[in-house]
């Protein structure tokens, strides 16, 4: 059986409704999951029946997380936040570390986990930290295409799924990680110095990429093999090979 990838949802202020890039259900398809959209809204009793129905679940872009979820004010330059969203989140995640679920983070997800484990953000990159290679870290249409390299670091989930040790990336993100947080390791940093791909030790499968596999899957190997893992480690029960 396919394993079910709980998929948390976009949302859209403007026209007040939840939405979905196709690139992230259909890089689980291909990799073998069955993707879901999860609701935006639901009591901590529905979140947890939801949870128990998941082999895994992917947090996608999105939404500024909540400054005050990691003890910040808001800065002129943070963008709109969702706490319907973030609320959700941080009950899911809570859920998965609980159970050894495995979960992958992409781009806010990355800094969703980062916060939800203790770690802190640059709310704004351009304002708050000087790239002195220049680096570019939010793109320009088309989004499938790399804009700036990161190195993966040995010894890491990531080498081990990719087997390089240098990737050109596509980006588009105004936010990052600040302070990590004591119990995630990086896996990949950009030229530049930011974290661009982190883990959690001793669990099943908690990785984040800053990066967006769901735009290139299609054409880039490394893109395929993060999406492959994920949701292998969904089909694998707690303990298995």
């Amino acid at each position: 059986m396919k394993p079910m990838i709980g998929v948390i949802p976009l949302y859209d202020d403007e026209k007040d409704s939840i939405w979905m890039l196709p690139g992230y259900m259909d890089g689980i398809s291909f990799a073998g999951g069955l993707p879901v959209i999860l609701p935006l809204k639901a009591d901590d009793g529905d979140i947890e029946r939801l949870c128990s129905s998941f082999d895994g679940f992917l947090f996608t872009g999105g939404h500024d997380v909540d400054p005050e979820m990691y003890g910040d004010k808001r800065r002129d330059n943070c963008g709109p936040s969702n706490p319907d969203r973030d609320r959700l989140e941080k009950r899911i995640f809570e859920y998965a570390l609980k159970k050894d679920i495995p979960v992958l983070g992409i781009c806010r997800g990355i800094q969703l986990i980062n916060v939800l484990c203790g770690g802190t953000l640059y709310q704004d990159i351009p304002t708050e930290y000087i790239s002195e290679n220049k680096v570019q870290h939010h793109m320009s249409p088309p989004y499938d295409v790399p804009c700036h390299e990161v190195n993966i670091l040995e010894n890491t989930p990531l080498f081990r799924e990719l087997g390089v040790l240098t990737i050109s990336v596509n980006s588009y993100h105004h936010q990052a990680v600040k302070k990590l947080s004591p119990y995630l390791l990086p896996m990949a940093v950009s030229t530049d110095g930011l974290t661009e791909a982190l883990y959690m030790p001793g669990k099943k499968f908690i990785q984040a990429v800053q990066w967006h596999p769901e735009f290139n899957f299609h054409k880039e190997e490394t893109s395929r093999k993060i999406l492959q893992s994920f949701v292998n480690a969904c089909i694998t029960p707690p303990g298995g090979q």
